[in-house]
């Protein structure tokens, strides 16, 4: 059973910085790597999008216009742990963000029907 644990939340003024983690649970040992990852965010009365994705090794990312140059998605495999740095923040960020897992480690895209695995969810607000 595999399990993904994001990191708390928090609040943040616009234009500061938070970083959000997500811990993979569960997995066999070594297999993280064989995993896509992705963050997607919901805000209240809206759909779930799209954020980032990495693919097994990190060499491949992709972000959705809407933070391309300010988010950063990033991952450890020998901690099983995928990141987001979030910079220059803005209100209109704010949402619960969810980690997702898919099981084909060079499948780096945004659809959340591709992604097999997902997190509970951490908050995110960016006060104006």
């Amino acid at each position: 059973q595999v399990t993904l644990l994001e990191s708390r939340g928090g609040l943040v003024q616009a234009g500061g910085s938070l970083s959000v983690s997500c811990v993979a649970v569960g997995m066999p040992g070594g297999t993280f790597g064989y995993y896509a990852m992705g963050w997607f965010r919901q805000a209240p009365g809206q759909e779930r999008e799209f954020v980032a994705a990495i693919g097994w090794s990190g060499g491949r990312t992709i972000y959705a216009d809407s933070v391309k140059g300010r988010f950063a998605i990033s991952r450890d495999n020998a901690k099983n742990t995928v990141y987001l740095q979030m910079n220059s923040l803005k209100p209109e960020d704010t949402a619960d963000y969810y980690c997702a897992a898919d099981y084909l480690p060079s499948n780096v895209g945004q659809s959340r029907d591709q992604y097999d695995f997902w997190g509970q969810g951490t908050q995110v607000t960016v006060s104006p």
